[in-house]
Formats: structure tokens, C-alpha cells, sequence
């Protein structure tokens, strides 16, 4: 792994402690006070903070002078304030950056120091990490991806073991297991209806395969294939084949009423992020959890388990930083093995940085399963970088599909005429 430490700072943090007892000059005291730089980092995980304080640590050891403050804010008003604070030098020096699409409108408002040329080790990551990060218009990368979220079924192994379970390998396994939960009372799949958002991560774990994943993305980004195709169209049925195991009245449970069903027991699996795995196990550490991904549905375009994943995000640099030099050495440390280690075992997520692999056991396997037979979120990945985005179309059409008000082809066909307004398909 490259590395490009460019030591920004002196020992000033060092020489204020034991100013009392050294003796200084007028003239070194100005030069400590001029070497000593606050790095603002805002980010939209407030309950992150804690960890990063930790592993800013790591950074500020090895460059004296230097204080990282990570400034959180709520995850839902972020994104209208940090489009504002980056218009000011009052601002940011780093941010956590959305990705995707909704990194664009700050792409297109030359808000971000272009990170290309600026942190060589963005050359080791895999394009498919860095289109996370990537400004659509010009090809360049704008922020260091911090986080793989990959997507699963996650399931209760003691219920598991106490049904004489084990991962099914077929998707006849898959619905045998679902009805065998069903017969004991205890729900099959912990599903949400009313937090939207989750639908489409749940359509793209049963429904990935019948699509074809990364090969039939590759057809819709050349204008070959469209949302309205019936192998999409067929992977929307294929999910909502699965509501037959979902929990009664699901139409009304929220997406923490489905983690509560889970994490107390009461559900033997949870279709989710990798995300998901540090929540449950602090919510009951008593539970045993494993992971496996859909195998093929009949009909699937693939016959390999596909594992969907996408970029969370990633950190960029303030155009308007007054720090921008500093700015950008921190975020060239972002893009270590030193810092993709400190995250992965801090926040119990995935890095996406070059030669990092997780500690914790579920991770790795998460992240061994998703290099061998990669696909994508689909929506959010590649049609969200316009208005409206494929992604919220999705989750207003898929709550319609669920809730016997629309046919898949009918929201296959409101997807595709919403995109068809800004995207312009590269034949």
C-alpha cells in the first residue's frame, strides 16, 4: 500500500505542555501558534463520534501540531448543511461525502478539491470502489470511500440449529426453511414496509440473481436494457414472492420494529446491510448470527449467489479550506492500511481500502463472499445522479407493489419514465 506522509507540522503541540518549565522566545512562541492547525471533519453519524475521537488519535500521534475534530451532525439534516458550510471558509476542512449520485450537485458546484492526483494510493482501489467517489461529468475522484456495506440475509443460528437448519445453497432450500419457521410460529423474515428506504436493499438480495446483477447493469448503462426488461421486472416479483413469510401485518412495521423482532428472537432472519451486524449483537449479545446471500431463483438470469454491495461514502476536501494542504494529508491517510484498520475494528464495518481485511469473523466473511461474486445496489449506484433518482422511485413504487396497489410492471415502468427525464445512456 502507497503511502504519502508529508509532515505539515512542528512539535508546537508539545512544546505548549511544558512551556512552564522550557524556557521560549516571543518569536517561538509565534511559531508554534502558526504550526498548530484544527482540522474540521464533519460527518452525519453522530453516533460515530466516540470512535473517531479515537481514531483522529492515531493521526494527531503522528503529526504533533495537529487536532482533528470530528463534527457530527443529524444524519437527515447533513446533506442542506454541509452544502452550505462548504460554500464558506467557516466551513469544513474534510466531510464525509455521499456517494454515488448525490455526490454530484457538489461535484457540479466545484465545492471539492479534485483528490485524483492529490492521494496517490486511490490508484490501488478498485474502480468500482472509487465510482463511489467519482464526479459522473469528469471522470475524477473526489473523495477517499470509506465504507463497503455489503447486503445479506442475516439469520439467528440457534434457531437455526434448533430446527435442524443449516444455510441453504438452493433457493428450494431458502423456501423450505422459511416454511419450516412458519409452521413453528416464529417469523421467517423480519421485514419492513413503512421505512421505504429498505425496500430496494431488500429487493436487490432476493431479487439480484433473476436480473443478472453487474452484467445486466452493464447492458442498462448502454441504453441495451431497461428498468421495464422483464428480467427486472421478474426480480421485483421474485422479492415479493418472499412477503409470504414476512411477519403479520407487516404492511404497518417500521424498520426498527423489524430489527426488534429480530434481535429479541422472534424472527429467524433479517434481509440487511453488513451494517446491521453491530446493532444486533449490542442489542443481544447473546445472539448467534450468521449470514448467507439468496442462491438463484428459478429463471435467474445468473446461476452464481450474487452479493450486492455499494460505497457508503467517502471523506473529500473543502474547496474553501483554509487548511487545504493539511486537509489533504489527512485525507492521504484515509486512504491507508493505518487508518482502513483503525475503521474496520472501531466501527465494525468494512474498509474498502487495498489490503485491509476485518478482524471481526462476519465481516470477513461478508467482504470474502462479495469479492468472489460482486453485484450492485442498482438503483442507488448507477441512477441517482438525477431528479428524480431511480433509487426514490423505488421505494415509493416497491411500498405500492407490497401493498397490492401497483403491479411490478407498472412500477418497473414508473421507474424507468422518471429516469428517462435526465439519463442519457453511453452506447
Amino acid at each position: 500500500m502507497t503511502k504519502n506522509w508529508r509532515g505539515i507540522a512542528t512539535l508546537a503541540a508539545t512544546m505548549l505542555v511544558v512551556a512552564g518549565c522550557v524556557p521560549s522566545s516571543s518569536d517561538d512562541d509565534a511559531q508554534d501558534d502558526s504550526d498548530s492547525v484544527t482540522l474540521k471533519v464533519w460527518g452525519w453519524r453522530q453516533e460515530d463520534a466516540a470512535a473517531y475521537k479515537k481514531i483522529f488519535a492515531i493521526y494527531e500521534k503522528d503529526h504533533p501540531g495537529v487536532t482533528v475534530e470530528y463534527v457530527p451532525y443529524k444524519n437527515t439534516e447533513y446533506d442542506t448543511i454541509l452544502k452550505t458550510g462548504l460554500t464558506d471558509a467557516n466551513g469544513p476542512d474534510v466531510a464525509q461525502l455521499r456517494s454515488y449520485g448525490l455526490l454530484q450537485p457538489l461535484v457540479a458546484a466545484k465545492s471539492l478539491v479534485p483528490l485524483t492526483d492529490e492521494v496517490p494510493a486511490l490508484a490501488d482501489f478498485p474502480d468500482e470502489v472509487l465510482d463511489g467517489a467519482r464526479g459522473e461529468g469528469d471522470d475524477t475522484v473526489y473523495g477517499v470511500p470509506f465504507a463497503l456495506q455489503t447486503l445479506h440475509v442475516i439469520y439467528n443460528k440457534e434457531l437455526f440449529a434448533e430446527h435442524d437448519l443449516e444455510e441453504p445453497t438452493t433457493w428450494a432450500d431458502m423456501e423450505a426453511a422459511f416454511k419450516t419457521f412458519q409452521q413453528a410460529e416464529v417469523v421467517p423474515l423480519a421485514n419492513t414496509v413503512t421505512d421505504t428506504w429498505m425496500l430496494p436493499i431488500e429487493q436487490e438480495i432476493f431479487g439480484a440473481t433473476t436480473y443478472g446483477g453487474a452484467d445486466f447493469l452493464a447492458k442498462m448503462l448502454t441504453g441495451e436494457a431497461s428498468f421495464t426488461d422483464p428480467a427486472w421486472v421478474d426480480s421485483v416479483e421474485t422479492w415479493k414472492g418472499t412477503s409470504d413469510y414476512w411477519a403479520p401485518k407487516s404492511s404497518g412495521m417500521s424498520y426498527t420494529d423489524a430489527q426488534a423482532l429480530f434481535s429479541s428472537g422472534q424472527a429467524a432472519m433479517f434481509p440487511g446491510g453488513v451494517w446491521e451486524l453491530a446493532g444486533f449483537k449490542k442489542a443481544n449479545p447473546d445472539l448467534e448470527l450468521g449470514i448467507f446471500n439468496a442462491p438463484p431463483a428459478p429463471g435467474a438470469a445468473v446461476q452464481e449467489t450474487l452479493v450486492p454491495g455499494y460505497v457508503d461514502g467517502s471523506f473529500g476536501v473543502s474547496e474553501k479550506s483554509t487548511h487545504q494542504e493539511a486537509a489533504v494529508d489527512l485525507v492521504t491517510w484515509m486512504a491507508s492500511e493505518d487508518f482502513g484498520q483503525a475503521f474496520s475494528e472501531e466501527l465494525q464495518q468494512i474498509s474498502p481500502v487495498p489490503g485491509v481485511e476485518p478482524n471481526d469473523e462476519l465481516l470477513a466473511e461478508a467482504l470474502e463472499t462479495y469479492r468472489a461474486n460482486p453485484s450492485p445496489y442498482l438503483t442507488y449506484a448507477y441512477f441517482s445522479g438525477g431528479t428524480p433518482t431511480a433509487w426514490d422511485l423505488a421505494s415509493a413504487e416497491f411500498s405500492k407493489v407490497i401493498l397490492g396497489k401497483a403491479t411490478p410492471e407498472q412500477a418497473a415502468a414508473s421507474i424507468q419514465q422518471g429516469v428517462d427525464q435526465w439519463f442519457k445512456p453511453q452506447p
